[in-house]
């Protein structure tokens, strides 16, 4: 069906919401071919899109056919499933809540049971409420850090994880046999409403708990630390304030940031990732002499993190404050005699290389998956049944850890207790975290490890990324900035260069990533984002001081930047 097709389709429709159909009519035709040239389409993250109308777009059309297909994915796994149901959870954008409940009402119209959230709840929680109710799945409407034009639909399995791309592929299939999903309009029976529980407070009290578990020196000094805090609007400002303030820390909450806000009013962006998301928590950390600041993206499954170091404060990179817990949590599990021997850490083929360093001279072993943290809850699963490794930490480079896997989640309320045990831990010693992280580069190495990115929107940006792909690999980088490229790896085809022959890649589903290793120890990697459209560089850049390996890095990203233009 053409575009011209799909818009006539749209707007001539009955059941078609009436504010969308407002919208369609205000389209001009380049707005009309960004809404309806594809459909919206599955990630790294579930489905997530600028919200508004058309195929290409969130709206409770697009919703409602994600929920129509999920449905039927839960019928073909049998009747327990229905009994067993879904939980359902959402964050403070614009329609979260509505998204959610007309999803309970798809679900319930095919007599699956489900559990939905009174308010908005962090991601986390939601995954957790999937295990602890015993559901068979999970839904969350979150675009995550994604800016305020942007919701999402993110599915979950029945251990709390997101669907691995084998399962979410059944759900796609069952979505993309829908021809018409203006058609559906979910009209319940009584005992169908009455298969939709509302749920809250029950479930936040054993997930604080669970929290609260993970707590490796709960004596630790805690009066004479402060942390500033942010929630960026979103989902973290109830949990991480409650479980601050009944373990005793010093909270000073960023008040402007801390109502759920779908405009994120008083934030540049709800992006940890990016340095405009600290604005105002720095402004709050320099009045109130603070020593640390803790950043939560909208759904709170990610923490950024700012520390002081004498009169400066340090914003650090996801991959710095995963390296600052790994550090923590195995040197306080060893001190304890409670680090397993077959112990394992998960992290990503783009996350840098700081944090294996660290897993290695604890003896912990380190296992890569493809960038999602499905692909690592999809590990915690493998081990939990064959016992042959004991998980003992989870992250990605993009601010997400999971501490204890009671979540199969990112879980910023769990990383925001740990690390602010780890600085109060610290601070008794006489160092701050900055000082741990630079202890750590004088033991392990020096790393500059950045990422850059390219934003490519619409058809012709989807086009472009494809290009950058293709045209890599027809014709593979041998240097890079002069320096001679040792190895590489191709996650789309399932090849790698190793000693200087071309062998076969295994232990990984497809995706478009390419990773070089330089002869200089660095190495770097490509990749389209799974959430926003762009393409996105990764650098783990080796030099002889962090000077040399930020000097380093700076020319490989000119280098980088020209090779993609």
């Amino acid at each position: 069906m053409s575009v011209k097709d799909n818009y006539e389709r749209w707007l001539n429709h009955p059941n078609l919401d009436a504010k969308l159909k407002e919208e369609l009519l205000s389209m001009d035709d380049k707005q009309i071919n960004d809404a309806f040239y594809t459909n919206v389409e599955f990630g790294t993250a579930g489905m997530r899109g600028v919200l508004g109308a058309g195929t290409n777009r969130i709206n409770i059309h697009t919703i409602r056919k994600a929920n129509e297909g999920f449905a039927k994915y839960i019928i073909d796994n049998g009747e327990q499933a229905c009994k067993k149901g879904v939980a359902i959870g959402y964050d403070n954008r614009h329609m979260s809540k509505e998204f959610a409940y007309d999803s309970a009402s798809v679900l319930a119209s095919h007599n699956i049971t489900c559990y939905v959230f009174e308010s908005l709840r962090p991601t986390p929680e939601l995954s957790f409420a999937v295990r602890q109710l015993n559901c068979f799945g999970g839904i969350m409407i979150t675009a995550s850090h994604n800016p305020k034009e942007y919701n999402g639909y993110k599915l979950y399995d029945e251990k709390g994880c997101q669907l691995v791309p084998h399962l979410a592929a059944k759900v796609v299939d069952n979505v993309n046999a829908i021809t018409d999903e203006l058609a559906i309009k979910p009209e319940l029976t009584d005992e169908q409403k009455a298969l939709i529980h509302v749920i809250g407070k029950d479930i936040d009290e054993i997930y604080y708990e669970n929290v609260l578990s993970i707590q490796l020196n709960p004596d630790v000094d805690k009066s004479k630390v402060k942390f500033v805090f942010s929630p960026e609007h979103g989902t973290s400002a109830i949990p991480v304030k409650t479980l601050f303030e009944r373990v005793g820390y010093n909270i000073i909450p960023v008040e402007e940031q801390m109502t759920p806000d779908p405009d994120f009013s008083n934030t540049p962006t709800p992006n940890p990732e990016e340095r405009k998301a600290y604005d105002l928590a720095l402004e709050y950390a320099k009045k109130y002499d603070a020593n640390v600041i803790l950043v939560c993206d909208p759904d709170a499954d990610r923490m950024g993190v700012a520390v002081k170091d004498k009169d400066d404060l340090h914003v650090l990179t996801g991959n710095q404050s995963g390296a600052v817990l790994i550090e923590y949590i195995f040197s306080q599990l060893k001190a304890k005699g409670k680090l397993p021997a077959n112990g394992v850490m998960f992290n990503t083929v783009v996350t840098g290389d700081l944090g294996e360093k660290i897993a290695d001279y604890y003896g912990v072993e380190t296992e890569k998956t493809l960038t999602g943290f499905k692909f690592i809850g999809e590990k915690v699963a493998k081990y939990e049944v064959s016992h042959e490794k004991e998980y003992v930490f989870g992250y990605e480079e993009s601010y997400g850890s999971l501490i204890k896997p009671f979540v199969r989640d990112k879980d910023a309320p769990q990383a925001c207790l740990m690390l602010a045990e780890a600085a109060c831990y610290y601070n008794e010693q006489g160092k701050t975290l900055w000082d741990v992280l630079n202890d750590l580069y004088a033991r392990l190495g020096y790393y500059d490890e950045s990422q850059t990115s390219i934003s490519l929107a619409g058809e012709e940006g989807a086009k472009k990324i494809k290009e950058i792909i293709a045209n890599l690999r027809k014709d593979r980088l041998t240097a890079i900035n002069g320096v001679e490229v040792v190895g590489w790896e191709d996650y789309g085809t399932f090849e790698k260069m190793k000693d200087g022959k071309v062998v076969e890649l295994t232990g990984f589903t497809k995706s478009e990533v390419l990773k070089y290793y330089l002869a200089d120890g660095s190495w770097i990697a490509i990749r389209p984002s799974g959430t926003e459209p762009k393409m996105k560089i990764y650098y783990c850049v080796k030099g002889s001081s962090i000077a040399d390996a930020k000097e380093k890095a700076s020319h490989y990203q000119t280098y980088m930047k020209e090779v993609t233009a």
